[in-house]
């Protein structure tokens, strides 16, 4: 999985599924309603009703289990640690369930982390969802037309994100250069020498080649101040609104089994 594919969608994507064909604006408005809702609570029944419903929804993606699960994996590496660490160390509450010296587990813990653990996975999931389903161009042309956000900054993000592959093809390049050369050190001391080199070395190439496009940019007129036109036109139809309907029904619902069952509790209050 290469940061094309994570960023750009790759072509295991059904990108004619419902959902991966509404417009960017409507996928973002339905992942910052999920997260909005998940925000305010921390508590197993709410997360878990989410993050249910949105695997129900996974279908009408066009992203299979497989590939879901490729490109999840930096969201996974963060709630798993993150539900560790709090039942470990989180407020105690109920039966003590382990005790090893001043450290104990109990059951009040142990929810605590399994709700900040499907917390993280139910807010990650439609941010996955949208980048592997939407192109960057789209996604810009959605920013730039329907929100109004500057045209300047929306390009130049959209640059950034064609470049991220390129540096990790550079990245590859270097590597395989300085193994030809038969640069590198053994152990975990010699690794992270090579590899903060590397890093330097990465560095200077990426500014060079944001400094060539940045004046490429400028000669071709996309940092005037002006209205500007789109080549493609982002529309938001009824089946958008739909969408955004829909992610926002999810929330509520999965507010309303905290509410009925009794665990959802403002974090504000």
């Amino acid at each position: 999985m290469t940061a094309v594919d994570l960023l750009a969608g790759a072509a295991d994507t059904d990108r004619s599924a419902p959902l991966a064909r509404a417009n960017p604006v409507a996928k973002l408005a339905v992942s910052l309603a999920v997260s909005v809702a998940l925000l305010l609570t921390v508590d197993v029944v709410t997360a878990g009703v989410a993050l249910l419903l949105e695997l129900a929804c996974l279908p009408w993606c066009g992203l299979p289990a497989r590939s879901l699960l490729r490109r999840s994996w930096i969201v996974l590496v963060a709630a798993v640690p993150a539900g560790v660490v709090t039942a470990w160390l989180g407020v105690d509450s109920g039966a003590s369930l382990l005790a090893l010296g001043p450290v104990t587990v109990t059951e009040g813990s142990v929810t605590a982390g399994a709700a900040i653990t499907l917390r993280v996975l139910a807010i990650g999931l439609p941010g996955v969802v949208l980048l592997a389903t939407t192109d960057p161009t789209d996604l810009a042309d959605a920013l730039a037309q329907l929100l109004h956000l500057p045209h300047r900054f929306v390009l130049a993000a959209l640059a950034a994100t064609r470049l991220v592959g390129v540096l990790a093809e550079e990245w590859q390049m270097l590597s395989l250069a300085r193994r030809a050369r038969g640069l590198g050190d053994d152990g975990w001391t010699g690794r992270l020498r090579t590899a903060c080199g590397q890093v330097f070395a990465l560095l200077v190439l990426s500014i060079r080649r944001a400094t060539t496009l940045a004046t490429a940019m400028e000669a071709r007129g996309f940092g005037v101040t002006s209205q500007r036109t789109w080549a493609r036109r982002s529309e938001f139809a009824a089946f958008d609104a739909l969408v955004v309907l829909g992610g926002v029904g999810l929330a509520a619902l999965a507010t309303a089994a905290g509410l009925a069952a009794g665990t959802w509790d403002l974090l504000l209050s």
